[in-house]
């Protein structure tokens, strides 16, 4: 019985000593997946109790050519639109629950419920093309002139969504930390306002023809279920979007230091 609690003691000393030296509720990690694609992010995960931590995340990508633009070309379905000029920024704030299955703290399969409220910015170029007459010179009356140009159509779209994703959480070494996402996604809304406009000073005998083709051309987008309502303001075209907000989180793999 003596020899069964001295080997019980030395169990729970190294048990209590591994444990100092993985230690901490605290991890500050990186998804590498993510950053290796421009999306660079940063997340701080607190440990609760052994089976429940929180968390939170942000992450940026800088403007850039708008990626796989084969299925750009699907979503934005308008003949109009420059897609080797078009470019595309965002950046999201994810708040998240874990909940671990295993038994050591933030370690081992969890489930992880999130929301997320993220800003997408584009820049869009438009080609379009209008016809308009120039203005009496010395009370004659010029020929028509047609003209093919382009304008930037700029905003903001600003998405909330909830969901949630499980994955496998583990330690490496002493501090180190991998962590793998699975599979997961999230569901929510969208809404925003881009702007294209020309130089304030533009005449009038050329604005008016010049606004109604730009905005011609910008009605043609499909972007079915989102909605697009474009109208003329000053000598800008405000495009106002709305539509629901999907998105697929997973096959990611993080690494964090645990202090």
């Amino acid at each position: 019985m003596k020899k069964i609690i001295i080997a019980l003691l030395i169990f729970l000393s190294i048990n209590t000593n591994a444990q100092k030296l993985i230690g901490g509720n605290n991890i500050v990690k990186s998804n590498l997946s993510a950053d290796a694609l421009q999306n660079y992010n940063i997340t701080f995960e607190r440990s609760l109790n052994h089976f429940m931590s929180i968390s939170a995340s942000y992450s940026t990508m800088p403007k850039r050519n708008i990626p796989l633009q084969s299925l750009a070309k699907k979503f934005f379905d308008n003949s109009n639109i420059n897609f080797d000029n078009f470019k595309i920024a965002n950046n999201a704030v994810t708040f998240e629950s874990r909940f671990y299955l295993g038994l050591q703290k933030m370690s081992g399969i969890y489930i992880a419920p999130y929301a997320r409220f993220g800003n997408m910015e584009l820049d869009v170029p438009i080609n379009y093309k209008y016809t308009y007459t120039p203005a009496p010179v010395n009370g004659i009356t010029l020929p028509s002139q047609t003209v093919s140009t382009s304008a930037n159509l700029n905003g903001t779209i600003r998405s909330q969504s909830i969901g949630a994703y499980f994955g496998l959480q583990y330690q490496l070494l002493t501090k180190l930390v991998l962590d793998f996402w699975i599979i997961g996604g999230h569901y929510g809304s969208s809404n925003g306002k881009l702007e294209a406009g020309l130089p304030s000073n533009t005449p009038t005998y050329i604005s008016t023809p010049a606004l109604n083709a730009l905005k011609l051309a910008i009605d043609q987008t499909k972007t079915n279920p989102y909605k697009l309502s474009t109208s003329i303001s000053g000598n800008s075209i405000i495009t106002d979007t709305e539509g629901p907000w999907a998105g697929i989180r997973g096959a990611g793999l993080t690494l964090g230091l645990r202090f």
